[in-house]
């Protein structure tokens, strides 16, 4: 499948920065969860899941409407896993993600980066009922 090009840089180059932008502020979250930052933790996740919406967009852009065919099976349930094991998830579908769309396999690189979206907003939706609870104990 190709892409369109995007001024200088095309879109699969602009697809691998992201990649490489998301990687970055997961690798960092994930330490910052090995050594008990809460803040520096919730900061890369939510740097990670704007790069992820970005990644989206930018695919988006590249092949336009051909990359949702069956997105509506891909329903995971990751309430069950702890923070630390969705944010893991998360590293190792975009890692796959970043594979397969190397080897131009396009359709299942956004599905695995869709996927690893969803995982992210888990993980904020834990980061933001965890802050209203000691935010309403405080009080």
């Amino acid at each position: 499948m190709q892409t369109r090009r995007a001024g200088k840089m095309t879109y699969n180059s602009k697809i691998l920065k992201a990649f490489e932008s998301v990687i970055k502020h997961l690798e960092t979250s994930i330490s910052a969860l090995k050594h008990n930052d809460k803040d520096a933790f919730s900061n890369g996740v939510w740097h990670a899941a704007a790069e992820l919406e970005y990644t989206l967009f930018l695919f988006f852009l590249a092949v336009g409407d051909e990359h949702k065919m069956s997105l509506a099976k891909l329903n995971p349930d990751p309430k069950s896993l702890q923070m630390d094991q969705a944010i893991l998830k998360v590293k190792e579908l975009v890692d796959k993600a970043q594979n397969l769309f190397r080897v131009g396999d396009i359709i299942n690189a956004y599905k695995s980066v869709y996927l690893a979206r969803h995982y992210v907003f888990r993980v904020q939706e834990s980061l933001t009922k965890n802050k209203h609870k000691v935010g309403g104990r405080k009080k």
